[in-house]
């Protein structure tokens, strides 16, 4: 599947004899360019730093709310999770029909209030409700965002543009743990909702003044049966595999819940075969190398989403780090995760974005690996965590980047929104598969001493270990 250029349509007629008029002509589109990359990774950042901040602000929750149980409060994080990961395919659908930069728009200004509605919430149902609001607007803002910077930017620079959002995100992924443990520890937990309010604002305004109406795929909304069936299937699974561990694997709640979901995504598959405009757009599958992108970006996500929360926890519970020490601790590898997402989209032409998925994957679970073997109660944290957290971070950015790169190159122009939807809802379900085999593992081998974390490194290696393989299929696909 070729990649349709994002030129406007008058560019192709006016190409200037002279090198002066190409200069001015070139500076209004190269602004533009660089205003949407902006824009949308000041977005991602915001998105990407929820779904990060909020672990560390658990503790404080506890003490806001001491009456409520432990599995209530978990829906401060699950209610933002679940909500997100259910509509990211539909809103990349929705954004290809309606226009990015409206979708844009409006998914951040609704992310910016229930960022404030957060902040302010007097009762515990009140905020799980406005973090539900949070990831109906996350679900919009992402694939919107990519489908922003791609549609402004020429294809030959595609690549390096994808590269600097995805070390945007990994900056989100490393100041988030840290940031997070300096707000809660001076202001609270509600200092981390607040704080999206002024960068909120700002992409709101300048995207309202800045960018102008992108032309639209001229499809029609989504099918709203299975765009409905679809949202309940994916939320479903993610519920059911989030709450396996606490409620038990043989819990009636957690079985209907799994068959339930399983059931409404199968009824949504099998409504986007027959609809003239389906929920799901399966002929972007037809395209080998995406459908193999998905397949890596499901494996990855399992292997990520888990290291990344039980590397927290390893420090918390058995070196006894406290969440401020332990987010500071983690934050090299996520740095280091934002050069390497750099450099892929800087120095890895599209041919080889196999190689960078590859080499990124086994990097990172080769790091885990090492986790598993050299970790244990001694703190050995310049010796064996830094570093080896360090090697992890540049593989999880060239990874990701290589992955959303070769993407990024099966989509035609005006589908880019809608194939960001399912590449991230692959990554957010197998995050979510993820987190509860860890979950499970910790659950089996108890939270106090190493072995759960070890045996949980252990599992996440074996999946980056999957997502390094696919990267051979990619090569051949391509080919």
């Amino acid at each position: 599947m070729t990649t349709v250029p994002s030129r406007s349509a008058d560019s192709a007629d006016t190409a200037p004899p002279t090198q002066a008029p190409l200069a001015k002509e070139a500076s209004p589109r190269s602004q533009l360019e660089r205003i949407a990359l902006v824009l949308a990774s000041g977005a991602t950042f915001l998105a990407v730093l929820d779904t990060t901040v909020v672990n560390i602000a658990f503790a404080d929750l506890r003490k806001s709310f001491p009456h409520e149980a432990l599995a209530n409060l978990t829906w401060v994080v699950t209610s933002y999770t679940i909500v997100f990961a259910a509509l990211l395919a539909v809103a990349g659908r929705v954004a290809d029909v309606v226009g990015r930069r409206r979708l844009f728009l409006w998914s951040t200004a609704l992310f910016t209030l229930a960022s404030l509605l957060s902040g302010v919430a007097q009762g515990l149902d009140m905020l799980v409700i406005a973090r539900a609001v949070q990831g109906l607007g996350a679900a919009g803002m992402i694939p919107s965002a990519l489908g922003l910077v791609l549609a402004h930017t020429p294809p030959q620079r595609r690549h390096a543009a994808i590269g600097v959002w995805g070390a945007v995100g990994s900056l989100a992924a490393a100041v988030g743990p840290s940031l997070g443990g300096l707000l809660v520890d001076v202001w609270g937990w509600r200092a981390v909702f607040l704080i999206n309010l002024p960068l909120g604002l700002v992409i709101v305004a300048l995207t309202a003044l800045r960018l102008t109406a992108d032309r639209t795929s001229g499809r029609r909304m989504p099918d709203p049966v299975g765009t409905v069936a679809l949202a309940l299937g994916l939320g479903g699974l993610v519920f059911g595999v989030t709450q396996g561990s606490d409620w038990g694997w043989s819990d009636g709640r957690v079985l209907g819940l799994l068959i339930g979901g399983a059931v409404f995504t199968v009824l949504a598959l099998v409504l986007s075969r027959r609809h003239s405009s389906p929920a799901i757009e399966w002929d972007l599958w037809r395209s080998r190398v995406f459908a193999g992108t998905n397949v890596s970006s499901f494996f990855f996500g399992a292997s990520m989403y888990a290291y990344l929360l039980s590397s927290l926890l390893f420090l918390n519970a058995v070196w006894n780090y406290s969440e401020l020490k332990a987010g500071l601790a983690v934050s090299p590898g996520a740095f280091a995760a934002a050069i390497g997402a750099v450099a892929v989209g800087r120095f890895a032409g599209p041919s080889r974005q196999w190689i960078a998925v590859g080499i990124g994957s086994a990097l990172f679970g080769g790091s885990l690996f090492a986790l598993y073997g050299l970790l244990g109660t001694d703190q050995q944290y310049l010796a064996v965590m830094l570093p080896i957290g360090i090697v992890a971070g540049i593989g999880i950015g060239a990874a990701l980047t290589g992955i959303s790169n070769a993407a990024a190159a099966a989509l035609p122009a005006d589908r880019f929104a809608a194939g960001t939807g399912l590449l991230m809802t692959s990554r957010q379900v197998g995050g979510a598969l993820g987190i509860a085999v860890f979950a499970a593992i910790l659950s089996d081998s108890g939270v106090i001493g190493p072995h759960g974390y070890l045996r949980a490194f252990l599992a996440s290696a074996i999946c980056a270990v999957i997502a390094a393989v696919s990267a051979v299929g990619l090569r051949e696909r391509t080919r």
